[in-house]
Parts: C-alpha cells; structure tokens; sequence
C-alpha cells in the first residue's frame, strides 16, 4: 500500500473510532435523559413539584426541541400551576409524539386557561378519549364561554361509568362536575348530595388531586349563590397544596369574588 493509501486508510480508521465514541457518548447522554425524566414523573406521582422542577428545567434548556422533554416539562410545568407554559410545549411535542399521547393532557392546560375553543379543537382529535372528554365537560361547565348543556351531557356521560369511577380521583372529579351542573341548574339539593360525595373521597385524594376537587366544588358554591362558602372552599384547596395547578385556579377564582362585608 502506498503511502496515500495508508493515509487514507489511517484517516477513515480515526473518523470510525470518533464516531464510535459520540455515539456512545450520545447514547449515555439520552441514557441520562431517560433516567431523570422517569425520576421527574415519579415525583409528581408523589406530588413533590419542586424536585420534578429541579429534574427538568436543565433538561429543558439543554434539549429544549427533544420531544420526550418537552413532554416531561410541560406535565411539570401544568402539575405546579403553569398551564400556559404547559400548553405551549404540549402543542410542540404533539406534533412529533402523536394526538393520543398528548392531546388529553392539552385540552386540560387550555381548560385551566379559559379557553374553551382550544380545547374542543384539541378534544376533537381524540373524540374517544375518556380523559380528553372528562377534562372537556369541565371546561365546557366552568370556564369563560363554555357550553352548559354540552359539559352537563358530557358529565352524565361517566355517571354510572365504573372505569372511570373506580379510582377515588375519577369518582370524585365527576361528583364534583355534577355538583356544578346541578348548582347552575338552580338544584341546590342535587348539588349539595354531589358534593358530598365529592367531598367523602377527599381521604383518598393526594394532595394535589384534592386541591383540584376543592377548586371544583367552590366552582359549584359560587354558582349556587354562596360566595363566602366558595372562598372558604377555595382558601382549603390552596392549603391543601399551594403549589399545584388546582391551588392556582382556586386562587385565580378566589380573586374574583367580590370582597367580603365588613364585620359590623
């Protein structure tokens, strides 16, 4: 072999082992991803919103296009009360991870935000979801410009659905959607029975979850008249886990009462 063609031979034999060694360094990278994603997952599920912050925001800003991070970050994100920074990654994620996987998740950020218009586009790419529904008939009952009837009849829809109630989560978010439906339809009997029930499961919630119900069920009060009875119910569901998205609803709904009278 002539010297070029040990040249050569020398040069392809080095680009080989450089290669070799950033795609093991790459993989080791996307190894350590991995791990600290499933390790921020595994701390919302406890309900420690801060450490799943501390997992992702260095994800987010060293692989701020990478899809699974996006992903990740945005359920951070949503979990500790940031619907809007949730939904806009959410909307960037879907695009690469598919409707299913992310649409459910995006129809609740833009419920969170009062938009129900976002919401039913996004619904509507997974009409068979029971999340993505359940999720829909709240915002349709609570927020700014929903459709009543429509969130009524997607709430009846999961009365009597034993998947969905099974889990003390479901059964109570759906008690408590009852309880609204019922509180804007001017039954107050109805209501208060929905919201017990709602109520009665609240030993079984996590912290978060039962932030979320209380934000729920002073949705209710407000509607049936009973504003002091809702701000006290709001006041609850921000104790119960300041830092979460149904703390922060609660306090965005507790802002909007008109203040309370002075005591004579």
């Amino acid at each position: 072999m002539d010297n070029l063609g040990v040249l050569i031979a020398l040069t392809a034999a080095a680009a080989v082992l450089v290669a070799a060694g950033w795609f093991l360094r790459h993989q080791q990278r996307l190894g350590a991803v991995t791990e600290a994603l499933v390790d921020a997952e595994e701390a919302l599920d406890r309900g420690d919103v801060a450490a799943a912050r501390e997992l992702t925001a260095p994800l987010l800003s060293a692989y701020p296009t990478l899809a699974v991070v996006q992903e990740v970050a945005a359920d951070v994100l949503y979990a500790g009360g940031d619907p809007l920074s949730a939904a806009s990654l959410w909307e960037r994620a879907m695009k690469k991870l598919g409707e299913a996987r992310i649409a459910p998740r995006l129809v609740a950020a833009y419920s969170a935000l009062n938009r129900p218009g976002d919401a039913r586009r996004v619904a509507a790419l997974v009409p068979d979801d029971a999340l993505a529904r359940i999720t829909l008939a709240w915002c349709e009952l609570a927020a700014t410009g929903g459709d009543r009837e429509r969130g009524r009849a997607l709430a009846l829809e999961f009365v009597k659905d034993d998947a969905v109630r099974a889990t003390p989560s479901g059964d109570a978010m759906i008690a408590a959607l009852m309880a609204i439906s019922a509180a804007q339809a001017g039954d107050a009997t109805r209501m208060a029975t929905a919201l017990a029930h709602a109520q009665s499961r609240g030993a079984d919630l996590t912290p978060h979850d039962r932030a979320f119900i209380g934000y729920l069920g002073g949705i209710a009060l407000r509607e049936a008249g009973a504003p002091e009875d809702a701000r006290a119910t709001w006041t609850m569901a921000m104790e119960a886990a300041p830092e979460s998205i149904g703390s922060a609803l609660a306090r965005r709904e507790r802002s909007h009462l008109p203040a309370p009278d002075p005591a004579p």
